[in-house]
């Protein structure tokens, strides 16, 4: 009460119904004028969150089913490329080099051109093999959360020219499925940012272990003002770092941003971990990419 008496205070409780029941409730505790009185007198304001807390479980589960639908829809046009697509991209390629050896060696100009159109579907074959890749996960199905982490780390590296140095926590045993497909797309969309938007020459990407899952993802670019960045949310420029929020809370975890102008960007995405021999996995050494 001392305490609260200089700053005042905000606690969230469960009160005790009469029926046996609890009641969540939110205690604003300030305190008062004394008056000339020597005793403390403070004021406080009981607020019922049960309606609150009934609304954030329906946004919860809202979110939850969101992400579901995402997945599965990300997963159907996946096999669409891989069954469709990349195949006739690749027969493409196969008959422009056929078509480009057929013609008379003579003909240099019909030649070239030929040669440039069976590189350039190459590329596009390459392209659309990536995306499909991306979309759906196959490396973090089959061997797990660090491998997956260290595949897009490389494959980033490796496309932007921009160094990515790779420390992660030894896993004996893999992590709850939700768990790792957020940590995956989540980096994902933060290395989506840095390379659209941040100018960074260095990423650093940790993982820990303890009893709760941290992936934190460090870059050396512009940075922003993350307050004036929450204020135009609503816009074009705010879906990446909230669909990282949304897919955080998704699985009972927390997301923080930390940036400054000038001095790189900062995202932390803390979940918590159910009890087991998770939390006494050792932090590995430092990979680099």
């Amino acid at each position: 009460m001392k305490r609260m008496a200089r700053s005042g205070s905000k606690i969230q409780v469960q009160l005790n119904a009469g029926d046996g029941s609890k009641i969540p409730a939110h205690l604003s505790i300030r305190p008062l004028a004394r008056n000339d009185s020597k005793s403390a007198t403070f004021g406080i304001v009981v607020t019922d969150m049960t309606e609150t807390r009934r609304n954030e479980e329906m946004l919860r589960a809202l979110t939850h089913r969101v992400v579901q639908v995402q997945e599965a829809e990300r997963v159907r046009v996946a096999v669409e490329l891989d069954d469709n697509i990349t195949q006739l991209l690749c027969a493409t390629h196969f008959r422009s080099q056929a078509l480009a050896e057929k013609l008379a060696a003579g003909d240099r100009r019909l030649r070239r051109d030929a040669t440039k159109l069976r590189e350039m579907l190459g590329k596009t074959a390459e392209e659309v093999e990536r995306i499909s890749r991306n979309l759906r996960p196959s490396v973090l199905e089959k061997l797990g959360l660090v491998a997956a982490l260290r595949d897009t780390s490389t494959e980033f590296a490796r496309r932007t020219g921009v160094s990515v140095k790779l420390a992660c926590a030894q896993l004996a045993a893999r992590l709850p499925a939700d768990t790792e497909l957020t940590l995956y797309r989540i980096l994902q969309e933060a290395l989506r940012n840095v390379e659209k938007h941040s100018r960074a020459r260095h990423v650093t990407v940790r993982l820990r272990l303890r009893t709760f899952v941290q992936l934190a993802i460090n870059d050396d670019g512009i940075g922003f003002d993350p307050e004036r960045h929450a204020a135009r949310r609503k816009g074009k420029g705010g879906l990446g770092l909230l669909s990282m929020r949304e897919r955080a809370t998704y699985v009972g975890g927390a997301l923080t941003i930390k940036s400054v102008r000038g001095a790189g960007t900062e995202i932390v995405v803390t979940i918590p971990l159910p009890p087991g021999p998770g939390a006494s996995h050792r932090i590995g050494r430092r990979n680099q990419t």
